[in-house]
């Protein structure tokens, strides 16, 4: 029978922790700034067409 990888388990238990957590924040900070919009297009990209 195989030896449990307890490293890995760890390991894993950790990221998912930080991403609960960084979920958290963002959900706080959304709720903290309802202006600002996580899906808005950056700043350097405006679909304004002055190229051409």
């Amino acid at each position: 029978m195989a030896k449990p990888n307890y490293s890995f388990e760890k390991k894993q238990r950790e990221l998912a922790k930080k991403k609960k957590q960084d979920e958290k924040l963002a959900k706080k900070q959304a709720a903290r700034d309802p202006g600002q919009a996580d899906d808005a297009p950056p700043a350097g990209s405006d679909s304004s067409g002055g190229g051409r």
